[in-house]
């Protein structure tokens, strides 16, 4: 069945047993609320986490920066869609050996050569494309941000977060998030991949 916006617009209002609105264009508060929250949020918590329907990978192209070797002398610019790149590795595959980066705005630098694996979270804007384990956190993540505005009702912030928490356990319960590679350690250069020992 094809979802839309209002779809989850109204489930976000299903939330506090408020009535559903038409369109997110509709000029009442309800409506507008969402729709001003709509986008953000949805990026956002994309962003947050790496759900595992949102992962793409594109093989890019970069160029040397002519800053020479063992430095982060070559940049790659990111896909068009990409909210954040994933730990790179030597061969793109994810569990993998690290290799050096670090981003600047749309760019990566790395010391190794082109071309380049790059896995990433997409910025998928189509609720059709999206877990509906994903849809039930965003509607959770919404719940949040209109609840008081809407309501005027601290409970129903709780509500709110109670709602949010339950899709994000499910979701990590399905495997609908992919935790963190082989690489375990607590140094946040090394989870970065800042590491030389591949070349």
């Amino acid at each position: 069945m094809a979802i839309e916006p209002l779809d989850i617009a109204n489930m976000v209002l299903a939330v506090f047993d408020e009535a559903p609105i038409d369109s997110l264009d509709q000029d009442v508060k309800a409506a507008r609320l969402l729709n001003l929250h709509f986008d953000l949020t949805r990026e956002a918590e994309l962003t947050k986490y790496a759900w595992v329907f949102a992962i793409l990978s594109a093989s890019v192209e970069g160029s040397d920066t002519g800053t020479g070797d063992c430095t982060l002398n070559w940049v790659y610019e990111l896909p068009a869609d990409c909210l954040r790149p994933l730990p790179l590795t030597y061969n793109g595959d994810p569990g993998g050996v690290p290799i050096s980066w670090r981003q600047e705005a749309g760019l990566i630098y790395s010391d190794q050569s082109s071309p380049r694996i790059i896995r990433y979270i997409a910025n998928l804007t189509d609720p059709n494309d999206w877990d509906a384990l994903f849809t039930e956190v965003l509607v959770g993540a919404l719940a949040i941000k209109v609840a008081h505005p809407l309501t005027h009702k601290a409970s129903m912030i709780d509500i709110a977060r109670s709602a949010y928490d339950r899709a994000l356990d499910a979701a990590f319960s399905a495997q609908a998030i992919q935790r963190g590679g082989r690489l375990s350690t607590s140094s946040w250069a090394m989870q970065r991949g800042d590491t030389r020992a591949v070349r």
